[in-house]
């Protein structure tokens, strides 16, 4: 690969994708980033892409480069220029969705860490290009080598208050579901982790990806194991890597690796492994789990009412269960939307937002 388009360049995916371009000699031709300015100027000195997208207008005086465009306008417009045929979404939320839209419309490949994505709108985005970048999807397509499988597992660390008494659950702060016990990722995907609402996501995800239904997920709590398949002889198979994103990475830039990227994974070291079932009582955005898994067209709606709960837990507005039945409740509510198109899809997303905002 000569050239990447890297959306969302200041996030811990972005700093990674640019680590694995270096190595590889990968010219980044441009970069898209949100409120990190200082980060930004260090990565355009090293880097030095044609372009550079972020989020406001109002911080376009401090990038040092001469074409700064802002805003969604200025990341679609950047795809639409760009020469490279692979763009790397790394943005969070629903801002992630134009983007993919948009690459894929042009026939260019997009390696995805945007959930959002697939979630709100897996149904009218192709599939074949799109390689997906979670270290779980990406454990599973290491596994599966195209042999027939049966099932598909995720796993999940469990998030901040897998330990926390349910109790004590109750009252825990914006700050508290920040604390992840393995990972350290930005403020949504952290509180998505302590809900689920971000393991409910990769199921989606998975479907779309493998065209299945059949997905579950397990808590493993040291983060080593991240899929399983099982096959249809029986046997099931399962990936052991550390945490780092550079792996699944090298392989969305490069398609195949076959030097380190990772140490080795050091079985004494890990120990004991085991597997927990992921409870509702803990995490009630699971009891919509088979539904949906049935039903992903109303991935738009959890993921609307989710962006807002959120918002409102950061504000202090919600508490930490009111996320979920906020989401819940959305849930249930717009039960009965399905969507024809993308421009139907953005109509529902708006529709939910209000709804919530105005219950909220």
């Amino acid at each position: 690969m000569s050239s990447i388009v890297l959306l969302g360049s200041t996030g811990s995916i972005g700093v990674n994708t640019l680590i694995i371009a270096k190595r590889y000699n990968i010219t980044v031709e441009a970069l898209v980033a949100g409120n990190n300015i200082d980060l930004l100027n260090k990565q355009i000195k090293e880097f030095n892409p044609k372009t550079v997208a972020i989020a406001h207008e109002a911080d376009k005086h401090r990038v040092n480069h001469p074409d700064v465009r802002c805003g969604s306008k200025g990341i679609l417009s950047i795809i639409e220029d760009s020469k490279s045929q692979t763009i790397v979404n790394a943005l969070v939320g629903y801002t992630g969705l134009a983007p993919t839209l948009k690459a894929t419309e042009l026939g260019k490949k997009v390696a995805l860490a945007n959930k959002e994505s697939l979630v709100v709108a897996g149904e009218f985005i192709d599939m074949s290009l799109i390689t997906p970048i979670d270290s779980e999807h990406f454990g599973l397509w290491y596994l599966m080598n195209e042999r027939p499988f049966s099932k598909l597992y995720i796993t999940a660390s469990g998030g901040a208050f897998r330990d926390w008494e349910l109790e004590k659950m109750k009252d825990a702060t914006f700050s508290d579901a920040l604390k992840h016990p393995n990972w350290s990722m930005g403020n949504k995907i952290t509180i998505d982790s302590a809900t689920m609402t971000n393991k409910l996501f990769e199921l989606l995800e998975a479907k779309w990806l493998f065209d299945t239904s059949n997905i579950d997920a397990a808590i493993e709590k040291k983060s080593i194991i991240h899929a399983l398949v099982e096959f249809v002889d029986g046997s099931t198979t399962a990936h052991f890597a550390g945490v780092d994103m550079k792996l699944p990475i090298a392989f969305a830039l490069r398609k195949e690796v076959n030097e380190p990227i990772l140490p080795p994974t050091d079985l004494l070291a890990i120990g004991s492994l085991e597997f927990l079932p992921i409870e509702a009582e803990r995490y009630p955005i699971w009891n919509i789990k088979e539904h949906i898994l049935q039903n992903p067209h109303l991935g738009v709606v959890v993921n609307a009412a989710n962006e807002v709960a959120i918002k409102a837990f950061q504000e202090e507005n919600c508490s930490f269960f009111e996320m979920s039945e906020i989401v819940l409740d959305a849930y249930e509510k717009f039960g009965d939307v399905k969507a024809s198109n993308i421009q139907e899809i953005i109509e529902i997303d708006k529709e939910v937002r209000r709804y919530v905002s105005n219950e909220k």
